[in-house]
């Protein structure tokens, strides 16, 4: 079972991939949150079974968390479904993130979300993927070269991975943590994690918006909902600033304050569709 987070489908991709080489379920993270969201909505007791994700692992099946790193951090979505899910022990867990750079103690992080549940990470890996975030005055996507030899580059380091799940090594450690990884992750990813993921600056260009309510449909958490033909953003607490909106606009009409205006657009796949 591989639980999974994605925005502009980097995250997703791996899972995939991992997911065909276990021949285990993949779990979109978004998707079974609505589901118990769904079923406190309708109060059925039987099912609701006391406001938690309640999962069953087959025997010997592994279990596996995917997901982008967020400032450093776990995203806030993931840690939110961790701490509604219930779990019988798995076999064998893994974790595996993606960054545009280095995690800092993402997995350390991760690590003090699932000890509640008496679940510890066997492997841990993370992936350099092309960036996406923009929407800091020094972040930029990456030139068509070095997103080609990211990819690359990462798929050879995901096919290593798989072998290490697949046999159910065990600590395997395969991370890039950067450079005083405490601080990114305790002190920039504290704020940026804290003050930094919202919604309020998203915008549309009315006359560059074609209403094609791609954005809607991009849009993990469902936050986005078309008005009038334009989106319109809930500010209900559930945006992960993944930036799917911003990326996936075929007219870059959505921006984050003015930040990027002038900024790239990336999701993984976008040269196949160009």
């Amino acid at each position: 079972m591989i639980f999974y987070f994605s925005g502009t489908g980097n995250t997703r991709w791996a899972a995939e991939r991992l997911a065909e080489a276990t021949g285990e379920r993949l779990l979109f993270i978004p998707d079974e949150l609505k589901k118990l969201e769904l079923r406190n909505e309708n109060r059925d007791k039987e099912l609701q079974q006391g406001g938690e994700c309640h999962y069953e692992l087959q025997e010997g099946e592994r279990l596996g968390f995917c997901f982008p790193v967020h400032g450093w951090q776990p995203p806030h979505i993931v840690r939110r479904f961790i701490r509604k899910m219930t779990i019988n022990s798995p076999s064998y867990c893994y974790a595996l993130v993606t960054c545009g750079d280095s995690i800092g103690r993402t997995m350390e992080m991760l690590q003090k979300e699932l000890a509640p549940k008496n679940i510890k990470l066997d492997s841990m890996f993370s992936l350099v993927m092309p960036e996406s975030y923009v929407c800091l005055p020094f972040m930029y996507t990456d030139t068509p070269e070095r997103e080609q030899q990211k990819i690359s580059q990462a798929g050879k380091e995901l096919e290593q991975y798989a072998e290490i799940v697949v046999g159910k090594l065990k600590g395997e450690v395969h991370t890039q943590r950067g450079f005083t990884p405490w601080t990114f992750s305790h002190v920039i990813g504290a704020y940026f994690n804290s003050q930094m993921i919202s919604d309020k600056k998203f915008t549309v260009d009315s006359n560059l918006c074609i209403h094609c309510g791609r954005c809607e449909n991009v849009c993990p958490t469902g936050d986005v909902k078309l008005h009038d033909g334009l989106p319109q953003w809930l500010h209900d607490g559930t945006c992960t600033n993944c930036l799917a909106c911003y990326h996936y606009c075929p007219q870059h009409a959505i921006n984050y304050g003015n930040i990027t205006r002038r900024r790239g657009q990336y999701y993984f796949g976008h040269r196949q569709v160009e």
